[in-house]
């Protein structure tokens, strides 16, 4: 039998970003659009972990521009994307803009004509090594319902039909996974090919519709999905990107359940308990006899949500399950997680509240559908 490559997509490689943002101007918005870029590149001129940005305008077709920035690192760019400051800072660009497209690379390899490259300065900032995909993108949208309401939301959510899963001839929708914590709904997807053109997809497709429609009532932040920057906020806002995946090396065992755990964190330290229960999947990861097949971190400011394909129950192995196996591991975990949030504060080392963490953190499973169910 041919053994699996182990897969690894992170955040935290500590390798600069680039970000690409490609825009489709309206005819005749071009000096609206210039004015609005000026005050966006002073704004994030001054954000930690920026380095530089250019602006480009096409030579073939005029409407066409293209928006480069450098970054220190994916975490800083990703606090500031994720943030309401820059919410605020886009939204005088809405009206100029038809479409947008936006891509984040970490830097692999670079050349400097003028100053050979040193073993030193040749790996700073640099990617250490091609990562290894599985062809798949992957992301979730996070938003709260009224208290009171979380019942007939879940029954919403579990009873539309799912859309078609060919997009196009390279898109498609491969699997989304449902869970709810309290008041909390988290939607996770799994798409082959282009995500933004999947996400489109299913926004437009009537069963998707009625169902938003249906829940729209019960939201805590109102939203108009037939005004297009009702609906444009609101994504942006729900968006809880995928900051690492990690899949292990060794042929997938029969059984796996999908898990969802919440860990809200102390104020300011969301992308710290991400980047913690990154490192521990990927050590996890390498563990032949590991309850834990494969794993997602997702994240925004201080919410993070761990998905996790495990063999067997979760209390059978509570710390696996957790992400902190290993000495030391549960007391950093303590630091980082907000225990009066989830209702669990005190030693995590103690085995009592151990089983009330994993029982408090792990959402209630709402609908999982892969391709194949469609």
């Amino acid at each position: 039998m041919t053994m699996p490559g182990r897969i690894s997509q992170s955040a935290f490689d500590g390798s600069r970003l680039r970000v690409i943002l490609l825009l489709d101007l309206y005819e005749g918005a071009q000096e609206q659009f210039l004015d609005a870029y000026e005050h966006m590149r002073n704004q994030v001129a001054s954000v930690p972990g920026h380095i530089s940005d250019q602006l480009c305008q096409s030579i073939e077709n005029p409407s066409q521009w293209l928006v480069t920035s450098e970054w220190e690192s994916a975490p800083p760019f990703l606090a500031w994307v994720n943030s309401e400051e820059h919410v605020e800072t886009v939204r005088p660009m809405h009206s100029c803009v038809r479409d947008t497209r936006s891509m984040r690379y970490s830097v692999l390899r670079e050349t400097h004509p003028d100053r050979p490259p040193t073993p030193e300065t040749a790996a700073a900032g640099l990617q250490p090594a091609a990562r290894v995909g599985d062809g798949v993108a992957r992301h979730a949208l996070t938003f709260t319902v009224k208290p009171g309401s979380e019942s007939k939301v879940a029954e919403h959510l579990a009873a539309y039909k799912s859309p078609k899963a060919q997009v196009d001839d390279t898109t498609r929708l491969r699997r989304t996974s449902l869970f709810m914590h309290g008041n909390r709904v988290v939607r996770a997807v799994e798409v082959e090919g282009d995500l933004l053109a999947a996400l489109r997809h299913v926004a437009r497709q009537p069963e998707v519709r009625a169902v938003e429609e249906a829940i729209n009532p019960y939201l805590e932040q109102a939203r108009d999905l037939t005004d297009p920057e009702s609906a444009r906020l609101f994504f942006t806002r729900a968006a809880l990107p995928a900051v690492h995946h990690v899949t292990a090396g060794r042929p997938e065992p029969d059984g796996l359940r999908r898990h969802a755990l919440y860990y809200p964190a102390v104020e300011g330290r969301g992308m710290d308990l991400a980047r913690f229960l990154a490192h521990q999947d990927e050590a996890a990861a390498d563990d032949p006899d590991g309850a834990v097949f494969a794993s997602t971190v997702f994240q925004r400011d201080d919410i993070v949500v761990r998905l996790v394909d495990v063999t067997g129950d979760l209390d059978l192995d509570p710390l696996a399950a957790l992400g902190i196996k290993g000495p030391g591991r549960a007391a950093e975990l303590r630091r980082l997680l907000d225990g009066a949030a989830i209702g669990v504060e005190g030693d995590l080392e103690s085995e009592r509240n151990l089983n009330r963490l994993l029982a408090h953190a792990d959402m209630l499973p709402v609908t999982d559908r892969s391709s194949a169910d469609s």
